[in-house]
């Protein structure tokens, strides 16, 4: 990413749960829209897993539910994705894997100084994303729960189930097997770890009847080792002590695991004050509906609608179903209204 792609805001050495110091933490952000005269137009976008605040535009735009024209959009890149702080752009003696550890909170309450120091906004109309955004979109509602109207996450959670944790210590082990990986402290990429990497996500990301139906087809595949191909060649894009800082968040989401709650759950949900439509794809794999019907039971303004697809977890990246970006918009909407 250029310079001019985004603006980054200096936090200064920001002390994080792991009990950590992140030295010159950066936090790299864009804005779409401007703020209109009540400055009650605000939404955030933070960014999933790979995603960058490049491929959160697929998720707004003009005519969209979420619109420029009408809106003040604040897209957030997550610590540890190349962008905002991360292993690959922070110097000595942060570098690498040596690079602090950041939780789901850590990443929110930066996100809020960015906002409330930096950007003037106190009130905030909407948070919505998929997948790592989704459990951000959760964090954010409880953790400001006077800061927060709306909330729609999609294809995420409040709090990383343990049948999750161990998929992706499945990821994790096949990447850091290759030598080359060297405990993070590489001289090349590891390019066997990553492209293993690649080939045990691809297993998840999908559901097994995408694969049974060969609806890899539409994405251009002629079989599924194209698809892995592909996500081969994706993932060498990485660098692999960014996926795993990212990875160490994911792990430990938890909008409880926090002073404020105490690592009680049900009381988090509780809290949070935000309208919700929670948004799960029927066969995701690492966010079934199951794990949002418990945590919508228990938020006093949420309403559970499960999208039926074959396509998992990856529903929601752009191309993949457009039905879904059609009824992603109807739901924002709703919200916004």
């Amino acid at each position: 990413m250029n310079g001019q792609d985004h603006e980054v805001f200096r936090l200064g050495d920001v002390e994080l749960q792991s009990g950590e110091v992140l030295r010159d933490a950066r936090l790299a952000y864009k804005t779409y829209g401007s703020l209109n005269a009540a400055r009650d137009n605000v939404v955030v976008i933070p960014t999933f897993y790979t995603g960058t605040h490049v491929r959160n535009e697929s998720f707004f735009g003009a005519g969209r539910a979420v619109d420029p024209a009408r809106h003040f959009i604040v897209s957030v890149n997550l610590f540890g994705n190349g962008v905002s702080s991360s292993p690959s752009n922070t110097p000595p003696p942060q570098d690498g894997p040596r690079f602090p550890h950041s939780t789901l909170y850590d990443n929110v309450a930066c996100q809020q100084r960015l906002l409330t120091e930096h950007l003037q906004v106190e009130h905030v109309a909407l948070v919505y994303g998929w997948s790592m955004a989704a459990c951000q979109s959760f964090q954010w509602a409880a953790q400001f729960p006077d800061m927060v109207e709306a909330i729609l996450p999609f294809c995420g959670s409040a709090r990383t189930s343990v049948h999750n944790i161990v998929f992706l210590e499945g990821v994790k082990a096949a990447l850091t097997a290759d030598a080359t990986f060297a405990d993070g402290d590489y001289r090349a990429p590891p390019e066997r770890g990553l492209k293993a990497f690649a080939r045990v996500y691809a297993g998840w990301a999908f559901s097994q009847t995408f694969y049974r139906e060969a609806l890899y087809r539409q994405q251009g595949f002629a079989n599924a080792e194209e698809l892995l191909v592909a996500w081969e060649a994706d993932h060498l894009e990485w660098d692999a002590n960014d996926l795993l800082a990212k990875l160490w968040s994911w792990q430990r989401g938890d909008i409880s695991a926090n002073s404020l709650y105490h690592r009680d759950f049900e009381a988090a949900l509780r809290a949070i004050r935000a309208r919700a439509i929670v948004l799960p794809c029927r066969t995701d794999l690492y966010f079934p509906p199951e794990d949002s019907e418990i945590e919508v039971a228990h938020i006093p303004n949420a309403e559970l609608r499960i999208y039926e697809s074959p396509w998992g977890h990856c529903v929601a990246s752009p191309g993949n179903d457009p039905a879904f970006a059609r009824y992603l918009d109807t739901c924002l909407e709703e919200l916004l209204s």
